[in-house]
């Protein structure tokens, strides 16, 4: 990328800085090994901007782009070009001293190289128009960088920076929101501005001192991220959970549905860089699957024992199992190109050292979204729909695939066969034991047919026998691995006529079958050879026959269901019931196993409305209780549900509204989230609540903290940050005290964290008051006591500014509070696994 070298390109950048007070790195110009790293820098200065920089001719040529980068290319965003940089800054990451240029906390927050698409050059700088590819941590693949035309008398130079639309874009602004520590430390902005610990502190040190430090400080946090953490082993083989076959889709909000893949089923165990990956019956088939373990190794994950199935795509892009037998005999996942390899994840057994097997399936799915979510190419989330699953399988079916499984929303993983997971197909297909074939008289063909059985009790029966399907290869394996098993005596028995001419088997080998059906006398009809099932033993097979699908639950009478319950807009309790049996599969992730109090409304929200938190014994069987000690060291029963039939027999009895405990019904002395409720005194625009809410996120985000928004149902934004337990409500209760009156000390003429009405005039309460123990707050997707009957509604970030109020939703809209909650808009909100952090 040389050009003619301009005179001094630096001066400007050593002539704003005063190099005996900051320590950034005097300029020089000089090239990186490369020639074209661009790296991009958190910088909280007067205000806070992200300085995209990029190596043209031994300088960085640098952008501070206000809001920072988004991955989505409907978003430009302003970029102010400022001076070129030394290439030695690109290793700076600490604090500028106030008072000197640009003073604040810079953070190394993306590092890479990038180019010029094919047919561009460096030079398109000059002429205002630059396409290019980045390569970095963060950032990946196209994005544009336009510059404005200058309006009159206007002395800085704007540009537009933009994504442009491949594989790693993505709707919002995810990038900033997701990911806010170093790459160099893994510190927060927090953290970088404290020098946290005094363990790399750049107090006093200039130029290549500076630099060394920087140094020491990346090298240790690559250490202790490859380190093993002792408390979370890389978790061990467990029996994966199996679907019943059944003949027709179950209905019902009840059950959430996905994509049979036709692959081999497989559960990864991962920590960091070590993976393994054991099939269905426990084999250790690491080695077969290389380039899945690499890109798997890669996401550097925590401790997980993650359920999927591993698939092989066709030239079409399409999962097929005789593509997958291809590649695994070339051995160790060797891929060509038209047979890649992928991992499609649906479940989520163990994190962290936590067993999750006991939570609905539904919570399973949002945390392994949580913790997949971001992941490229080969690895997958499965697509789950709930209710709907009827479309699904057709859809399935239409595109020639294998057919659909179906999950209870709030079914546990027992690691058996039940009727909690069924699984509807397309097509008859089944696994059979070869027990011997038919010689072939054509030439070069070893054998005519293959005679198939399956176990039935204590017996080998006869099925039938499959002569197609065999590609050339498949015929040279077969008849390799037969000869070493043939035998004398029958296995199985069978008619004179089938078995005239066999040469026996030892039942070793196990083959999957497609067949149109069985006949009267219970053999295979017009079947066809798919493949051999390396990972399933002879003995385990047995005959599937179609179960009638499960019936749906007992359903919770709801008395006077034609109730008026909310007088001005006319809903009545049975359409109350009719939206908390709809969107209880969204909802129970946040309420179950959690001591709720309840808004109880029995003659409607116009009338007497009451708070219950304790048990009164009068709700019904589904309606829990656990005993919590109270301040005078006794104890009551406080309620908790953790199914549909909990939520209905709340409903059957008045309830319209849910609140939550910050934590668990079995771990209540652990905080597990943490609520900032906002809000606003009368008379202020809901435009001061969405900015308050946007500000607050961004504080959370340089204490390293992730937090989604809600929308309260009322007239304010709640704004939720999830937490791993293990610290105690003391620590938890002062933190959050702490971080409202930092802020409402640095702006106290827009906020207040005090509760008083007179002290929250013209501001917005940040009520903290909603994390100390006892105390609760709305869960998402409850109904609120109010006119119009609305619901606290979870948001994207992205989604906040257009919102005119903090009610959008309502009981009516329980449609598209589930659709948004299947979107990619929502996939993860709530679910973070993070640490508080000890400022």
């Amino acid at each position: 990328m040389a050009r003619a070298r301009k005179a001094d390109p630096l001066a400007q950048y050593n002539a704003k800085r005063d190099f005996t007070k900051t320590p950034e790195p005097a300029g020089k110009a000089e090239s990186s090994a490369s020639g074209n790293a661009f790296i991009v820098q958190k910088h909280d200065a007067t205000r806070l901007h992200w300085d995209l920089r990029l190596e043209v001719d031994g300088v960085m040529k640098s952008w501070a782009v206000t809001k920072g980068p988004s991955p989505d290319p409907d978003i430009k965003r302003l970029a102010v070009r400022t001076e070129d940089h030394p290439l030695s800054y690109n290793d700076f990451e600490g604090t500028i001293p106030k008072g000197e240029y640009g003073g604040g906390t810079v953070m190394l927050w993306d590092r890479g190289t990038w180019n010029p698409i094919a047919g561009k050059s460096a030079e398109d700088i000059d002429d205002g128009h630059l396409h290019f590819c980045l390569q970095g941590e963060r950032m990946q693949g196209e994005w544009l960088l336009i510059r404005l035309k200058p309006r009159p008398g206007e002395k800085r130079e704007n540009w537009l920076l933009r994504k442009l639309q491949d594989k790693h874009a993505e709707p919002g602004d995810a990038l900033v929101q997701r990911e806010l520590t170093s790459v160099a430390t893994g510190r927060s902005m927090a953290e970088i501005a404290a020098d946290k610990q005094g363990q790399f502190s750049l107090a006093g040190k200039k130029d290549d001192a500076f630099l060394a430090q920087m140094q020491k400080a990346s090298a240790h946090t690559a250490t202790k991220r490859k380190a093993p953490k002792k408390s979370a082993p890389l978790p061990k083989f467990r029996k994966p959970q199996l679907a019943t076959l059944v003949d027709d889709v179950p209905t019902g909000n009840g059950w959430m549905h996905e994509i049979k893949f036709d692959g081999y089923r497989a559960l990864i165990a991962a920590k960091a860089d070590k993976v393994r990956v054991y099939t269905r019956s426990g084999k250790d088939w690491t080695d077969k699957f290389a380039p899945l373990v690499e890109a798997l190794a890669a996401l550097d994950l925590p401790s997980c024992l993650v359920d999927g199935e591993i698939v092989a795509v066709d030239a079409k892009g399409n999962p097929d199992f005789s593509t997958l037998q291809g590649v695994l005999k070339r051995g160790h996942g060797a891929q060509g190109p038209g047979d890649a390899l992928q991992f499609h994840a649906f479940d989520l057994l163990e994190l962290g050292g936590e067993d999750l097997a006991d939570l609905p399936n539904i919570e399973r799915k949002e945390r392994l979204e949580a913790l997949l979510g971001t992941a490229e190419p080969p690895v997958f989330v499965a697509y789950h729909v709930i209710g709907a699953g009827e479309t699904l399988y057709r859809r399935m079916c239409e595109a020639g695939q294998e057919g659909i499984i179906s999950k209870t929303v709030d079914g546990r993983y027992s690691g058996s066969r039940g009727k909690r997971w069924v699984k509807v197909k397309c097509t008859r297909r089944q696994e059979f034991v070869v027990i011997g074939y038919k010689a072939s008289s054509a030439k070069g063909r070893p054998f005519s047919s293959l005679l198939m059985a399956q176990h039935e009790g204590d017996a080998l029966v006869y099925k039938g026998n499959v002569g197609t399907g065999f590609s050339s290869d498949d015929l040279d394996d077969l008849a390799a691995r037969m000869a070493r098993l043939e035998r004398k005596t029958p296995p199985a028995e069978a008619d004179k006529a089938s078995a005239r001419g066999v040469t026996w088997l030892t039942p070793k080998l196990v083959a999957e079958v497609a067949f149109a059906e069985f006949t009267a006398d219970g053999n295979i009809r017009h079947g066809s050879f798919l493949g051999l099932r390396g990972d399933k033993k002879a003995s385990a097979v047995t005959p599937e026959k179609a179960e009638p699908a499960p019936a749906a639950p007992a359903e919770v009478a709801i008395s006077s269901r034609e109730r008026v319950i909310f007088p001005d807009g006319g809903q009545t309790k049975g359409d109350l019931a009719d939206y908390y049996a709809a969107v209880a599969p969204i909802m129970l992730p946040f309420a179950a196993r959690r001591p709720v109090s309840l808004v109880r409304c029995p003659q409607g929200r116009g009338k007497k409305c009451f708070f219950q938190k304790h048990d009164s014994g009068a709700f019904g069987d589904a309606v829990h209780h656990v005993p919590i000690r109270e301040k005078d060291g006794g104890s009551e029963d406080y309620l908790w549900i953790d199914d549909l039939r909990g939520l209905l027999q709340c409903v059957q009895m008045g309830t319209i509204e849910f609140h939550g405990w910050a934590a668990r019904s079995s771990e209540v002395e652990k905080p597990d989230r943490m609520i900032f409720d906002l809000d606003p005194d009368e008379g202020l625009d809901f435009a001061e609540v969405k900015s308050a809410a946007t500000h607050i996120r961004d504080r959370l985000a340089d204490l390293g903290l992730v937090s989604f928004a809600m929308l309260s149902g009322g007239k304010g934004v709640h704004v939720v940050v999830p937490l791993s337990p293990g610290h105690d409500w003391e620590t938890h209760k002062d933190f959050a005290r702490r971080f409202a009156e930092a802020l409402s000390l640095a702006e106290p003429d827009r906020f207040t964290a005090t509760m008083s009405k007179a002290k929250r005039k013209g501001r917005i309460f940040i009520d903290w008051l909603r994390n100390q123990r006892g105390s609760t707050a709305v869960l998402p997707y409850s109904a609120r006591a109010r006119s119009g009957a609305p619901v606290a509604a979870p948001i994207a970030w992205g989604e906040l500014k257009g919102m005119e109020n903090a009610h959008p939703f309502s009981i009516d809209d329980a449609r598209r509070l589930l659709d948004r909650a299947g979107s990619k808009t929502l996939a993860g909100w709530g679910f973070a696994e993070q640490a508080l952090p000890e400022v």
